[in-house]
């Protein structure tokens, strides 16, 4: 079923994975609310490339740490719109404000990484639920290898956050379930020209090492023009997703599989579908087809 003329914000959509989502969106004829911090000119761009592709939408500035500018934003959000189909949660700070180990990252830190993400996600799904009817989709970017296995201890803030957010998935995929909205999680793993580029470069040739050396089928990591523009876009989606190792599927009433975490770029990617060309290449869709369904309408 076309996805044209629903509506869509996503948080973070200035750069990287956030903007690649809003351009695949806008392919397929969604009206995208284009949120950003701080870049405001890289917002500016998108929403031209977003017209661009014959579609329309409107800018929104928001620090996604303070709750009350969450619920500006999405008042915003219904005065432009009027309702809302699609909202992905994708935002988060730049390294420099929460990259420390644990036995010296400081309070502020920690908040700014927590803030970010659990209680950002939190407030942002009751305003976003609603302005939604039946066949809604809730989205959240995580990065899960990162809360995981603690060896990368600066991560420990943005960790811990994202562990938190990823449980609140399945919190609300239960709670919204009966309305028939669902909530998943995408994991996209190391992706270019992303916020990801704001970590020390030592960290950035770590990760993209851990790619080359196996980590992901193909031996590499993905771009948001090749890969993430791909999570959201097509508009003749099943209603299932990607399973995981050692992961139950927590399906409930809702039309779609709810409550999943997908992971693209980790080595389950490999039995989850099968993956051509760069980590989140296009036959991966099979995996994150939870994301956006035909029952989307």
């Amino acid at each position: 079923m076309s996805l044209k003329q629903k509506h869509a914000l996503i948080t973070g959509a200035s750069r990287g994975i956030g903007r690649g989502i809003a351009l695949k969106l806008a392919d397929e004829g969604v009206k995208v609310g284009v949120h950003y911090y701080r870049n405001k000119s890289a917002a500016m761009d998108t929403l031209a490339e977003v017209r661009k592709r014959g579609s329309d939408g409107f800018l929104v500035q928001a620090d996604v740490c303070r709750p009350g500018e969450i619920t500006r934003m999405f008042t915003e959000v219904r005065t432009q719109f009027g309702e809302l189909e699609i909202f992905v949660s994708n935002a988060r700070p730049e390294a420099a404000e929460f990259f420390q180990p644990p036995m010296d990252i400081t309070l502020k830190q920690w908040d700014a990484a927590s803030d970010s993400q659990g209680k950002a996600f939190l407030v942002a799904v009751r305003e976003a639920s609603a302005l939604m009817s039946a066949g809604g989709r809730i989205i959240a970017i995580t990065y899960a290898q990162g809360s995981r296995t603690g060896s990368l201890l600066p991560w420990v803030g943005m960790g811990a956050a994202k562990a938190a957010l990823e449980s609140l998935v399945r919190y609300f995929a239960v709670a919204l379930a009966k309305r028939a909205i669902t909530v998943n999680t995408i994991s996209p793993g190391w992706t270019e020209n992303s916020v990801l580029n704001s970590l020390p470069e030592q960290v950035q040739d770590l990760i993209r090492n851990w790619h080359k050396r196996g980590w992901t089928p193909m031996n590499s990591g993905g771009h948001w023009q090749r890969g993430s523009t791909l999570l959201l876009g097509a508009s003749q989606l099943d209603n299932r997703t990607g399973h995981l190792r050692g992961r139950r599927r927590v399906t409930h009433d809702a039309r779609g599989a709810t409550g999943n975490t997908v992971r693209l770029g980790a080595r389950a990617l490999s039995h989850v579908c099968c993956a051509s060309g760069d980590a989140t290449s296009g036959r991966s869709m099979r995996a994150i087809s939870m994301a956006i369904s035909s029952d989307c309408s």
